[in-house]
């Protein structure tokens, strides 16, 4: 997934750029002669965005590569939806009609993606529907147009999630995945590079790594009834597909949050860790807090297409 703006640039690999309230954040990756991905540049920096944005571009000549950048969850909405019987050409207009009652502003005013969720022969067939506001995205491609950034890709971290969680999965079963960060949880299955399901819980890292022990225990157990309740209704919905596992992606700091999830989820949970799967720099290190700022980071640096959708 992801809205396509400009035509290709030089460096091969994909620069991430992600801009939040009181932090900006990148990462380059791109792939050996093996096909293993592999991280060059990459810096967490807290500093105003538009100031960073300029620096950045100027110090690491960021017109010379390609650039994405991340929309936070606020600022999109993803939709399931009952796949239109149309043709390919008719397809995002079949689900702009769809979506007109369920989006937070006029229809007209929205930019429209579709990710497709394979189905079965005689199966219900849905798709997940991503709008945004025009005039946000249009904010967003100005900013990098000021720091002379040739802004490519706007992404979303569902799809940057499947990503990576591809790197780490069985090619034969489905991978879960289960993310932590300021601004709440995110649950991801995904199999043979498709997003099937996609889900927010509303637990944000602050919660599971506040001090109160009654407090975090809450939390835990409202994250154990999501992530479990999710893949019960997964297994009713493909049936043809097995998770054998969750993925919990890194945390800044441990506090046994894996070991509660396994005990408490009738799956196994894994903690991971990226250097498992990616080449990363030993200056400076990537550290965990730095793996877990920079996961969806790298995660949208893992695209491999080559044309805009």
């Amino acid at each position: 997934m992801g809205w396509f703006f400009s035509k290709p640039t030089a460096v091969p690999g994909w620069m991430t750029i992600s801009i939040d309230p009181d932090v900006t954040k990148l990462a380059h990756v791109s792939f050996n002669s093996e096909g293993r991905p592999v991280v060059g540049t990459w810096s967490v920096i807290r500093q105003p965005s538009g100031q960073t944005l300029q620096q950045l571009s100027r110090n690491l000549n960021l017109a010379n590569y390609h650039c994405s950048t991340l929309l936070r969850p606020g600022d999109y909405q993803l939709l399931l939806v009952e796949a239109p019987n149309v043709t390919p050409d008719e397809l995002k207009g079949a689900i702009r009609w769809k979506i007109k009652d369920l989006i937070e502003y006029h229809v007209d005013d929205a930019t429209i993606d579709v990710l497709d969720i394979p189905a079965p022969a005689g199966k219900a067939h849905s798709m997940y529907a991503v709008s945004a506001r025009n005039d946000l995205l249009q904010r967003q491609i100005k900013d990098f147009e000021g720091a002379q950034i040739p802004l490519e890709v706007i992404d979303i971290p569902e799809t940057a999630q499947r990503n990576m969680a591809q790197l780490f999965g069985d090619v034969e079963r489905a991978v879960a995945m289960v993310s932590f960060d300021l601004a709440g949880g995110l649950l991801t299955i995904s199999y043979a590079g498709e997003l099937y399901l996609a889900r927010r819980i509303e637990v944000a890292w602050d919660h599971l790594a506040v001090e109160i022990d009654a407090e975090r225990q809450r939390y835990l157990e409202r994250v154990t009834t999501e992530l479990q309740r999710s893949l019960d209704h997964f297994e009713r919905q493909f049936t043809h597909l097995s998770v054998t596992q969750l993925l919990l992606a890194p945390l800044p700091t441990e506090l046994g949050i894996a070991a509660y999830l396994s005990a408490n989820i009738a799956v196994p949970v894994r903690a991971v860790d990226i250097a498992e799967v990616m080449d990363l720099p030993q200056t400076p290190e990537m550290g965990p807090e730095a793996q877990w700022r920079l996961f969806h980071v790298l995660g949208a640096g893992l695209r491999r297409e080559s044309k805009a959708l």
